[in-house]
């Protein structure tokens, strides 16, 4: 339904942990990411017993929870922030404060709800939860990021 803003997170196929958005607006947002079982991450962690690690558990709720959120509060205009997207943008997460509660394995469907507590200064902060298909609290936090622009490089145009 709101798949289309997918194409704005600047992550390749190999690092972007988003399937679906399912509700986006002002608010929040939710979504869902299904992991592969053949991810890179699952060779080493644990061997003979894969686990998802939890940097990526927070990263899949970083990505839905504020990138999107904050990309679609920029790119909508329904907001004072003089904060614009272009080229140069790219999302930066400030801070988390995370608590894990359940495994998440190779395979699983896992769902992100995002509620905006804040958005001034450049600043989206979040409380978001991820739950797994059986809708068992998986994990949950707050979250803060920006989005910033970079200068161009140009030594990269010359």
């Amino acid at each position: 339904m709101f798949d289309d803003i997918i194409q704005y997170l600047p992550y390749k196929s190999s690092f972007l942990f988003v399937d679906h958005i399912t509700a986006l607006d002002e608010n929040g947002v939710t979504g869902d990411y299904t992991l592969n079982g053949n991810a890179f991450f699952y060779e080493d962690h644990f061997a003979n017993n894969p686990v998802t690690p939890g940097v990526i558990i927070t990263e899949i709720m970083a990505q839905i929870g504020v990138v999107v959120l904050g990309i679609y509060l920029v790119k909508s205009g329904n907001t004072k922030e003089a904060v614009r997207m272009d080229e140069r943008s790219f999302p930066l997460l400030t801070s988390t404060d995370v608590s894990f509660f359940k495994m998440v394995l190779p395979g699983e469907k896992v769902t992100v709800t995002s509620k905006k507590l804040y958005f001034r200064f450049g600043k989206l902060k979040c409380a978001i939860e991820m739950r797994n298909e059986a809708a068992e609290l998986v994990a949950k936090g707050m979250f803060s990021g920006m989005i910033r622009n970079f200068p161009v490089d140009e030594r990269a145009n010359g």
